[in-house]
């Protein structure tokens, strides 16, 4: 069994989210992120709860690639490099996953939906 995350290093990382929402949220700002844009990627990340379906592990595995910072720090790249058309979806997205995480909704862990990287939520609190 893993010792639970010290509640400090928790605080911290739900500051970061609430950070990085901040970051993500002023982007989208800036970039003029449209109405649909904001619409699509408030919810599109977590459709990704629709794989667990097909079990925990492809679902903790398929959810944890669209809330990691990875994926919507790459389109960033994209964007300034190349297609700044994408750069109000990547914004928005960074900021869907640091709303996530400031609210304590983490990485999930193949134990369980309920089991994070934050701590547990839901029922298994």
């Amino acid at each position: 069994m893993r010792a639970p995350l010290d509640p400090k290093l928790r605080s911290l990382l739900r500051l970061e989210g609430l950070l990085m929402a901040l970051v993500g949220a002023t982007g989208a700002w800036v970039c003029a992120a449209t109405g649909w844009q904001i619409a699509i990627t408030a919810l599109a990340p977590d459709l990704t709860i629709l794989a667990y379906a097909w079990g925990p592990r492809f679902g903790a595995r398929l959810y944890n690639v669209a809330h990691s910072y990875a994926l919507p720090l790459l389109l960033t790249a994209l964007g300034l490099l190349l297609t700044p058309s994408v750069l109000p979806i990547a914004a928005l997205w960074l900021a869907h996953i640091g709303v996530d995480r400031a609210l304590g909704y983490g990485l999930k862990s193949e134990a369980g939906f309920g089991v994070t990287h934050l701590g547990p939520i839901g029922r298994d609190r």
